[in-house]
């Protein structure tokens, strides 16, 4: 999660790199948390409710702030095609690679449409808001946030409209920033960027320290967000070999599946799902294989193939 920095020839805000920075070892922090989870060392599902699912949307919403304050600061008084471009190639890029990345590695949760496609999408529609009058790219930012509770409809729920926000299914992802209703972090950043501007309030927070550890990293924002997870990832794996979680009793699993299930779906499929999966686990002797680590969901055919039946059971 995570937005490229302005351009190196435009005067940098210290406050705004080590505002980045902060957000980067928060992100850190939780995608840690996750690997956790995805190694069963703490309860499934723990990262997607309650304090830990306020925390990664306030990471999200922080950085796609960012990116829309920082848009303003690049492109005035004018647009510089060629480094937004190239920044916008660099996002789009890296965002591509993620896709194919966790299609491969879990396809299950694959992030199709992440916190960097939605940099990308909110970065082009944010141009058409760099000259407005701040109070109407908030009643835009207002109108984004509003529009998934009032406007959903299953006219978005086929594959080529998840990114929209829309869908009254909501897909499954280990990352999913639709553009509805995370467009509105983006034009609130690009007001307050333009408050600050009009204000004298810009080149206050330029005089501000700039050379901090924090704003070292939020300078490098992007190399980082590739980096980070899968060095954690690569850890958390290495500990496992050597420390493995305890195998859970088929009465934890079902309660941890179905806590993580709902996640995405609701309470009567998961109950269903997990009832499902457990049953055909424990009867193809697969079980505890799975629990212990002998083979993986994503690159087992066996165990896609009892989540595809006891998905399409559960529907």
């Amino acid at each position: 999660m995570s937005p490229v920095p302005e351009h190196p020839t435009r005067p940098r805000i210290g406050l705004l790199d080590t505002a980045r920075g902060v957000a980067l070892i928060a992100m850190a922090s939780y995608h840690f948390a996750w690997d956790l989870e995805f190694f069963r060392y703490i309860e499934a599902g723990t990262t997607a409710f309650g304090w830990w699912k306020m925390y990664a949307r306030g990471i999200a919403g922080s950085f796609l702030f960012l990116v829309g304050f920082s848009l303003v600061l690049a492109h005035t008084p004018a647009i510089r095609w060629r480094p937004f471009l190239i920044r916008l190639a660099m996002i789009a890029g890296a965002a591509v690679a993620i896709t194919a990345a966790t299609a491969y590695a879990m396809p299950d949760g694959m992030i199709f449409f992440g916190i960097l496609h939605c940099i990308a999408a909110a970065s082009l529609v944010g141009l058409l808001f760099l000259r407005l009058p701040p109070i109407v790219t908030l009643i835009a930012a207002a109108a984004a946030l509003a529009a998934p509770w009032f406007l959903r409809t299953s006219l978005f729920d086929t594959p080529w409209l998840w990114w929209v926000g829309l869908s009254e299914t909501i897909p499954r992802s280990n990352d999913y920033v639709p553009l509805l209703p995370w467009l509105g972090p983006v034009l609130i950043g690009i007001a307050a960027a333009n408050i600050a501007r009009t204000s004298g309030l810009l080149a206050r927070l330029a005089s501000g320290p700039h050379n901090n550890l924090l704003a070292r990293i939020g300078r490098h924002s992007l190399a980082f967000y590739l980096i980070h997870q899968p060095v954690l990832l690569g850890l958390v794996y290495l500990a496992s070999l050597i420390f493995p979680a305890p195998i859970l009793a088929p009465e934890a699993y079902l309660n941890s599946c179905v806590a993580s299930c709902q996640a995405s779906q609701g309470e009567s499929f998961c109950t269903a799902f997990c009832g499902c999966t457990l049953k055909m686990l424990t009867e193809e002797k697969l079980y505890e294989p799975l629990q212990s680590g002998a083979i993986h969901a994503a690159q087992d055919e066996r165990i896609q193939t009892i989540a595809q039946q006891c998905t399409a059971g559960a529907q």
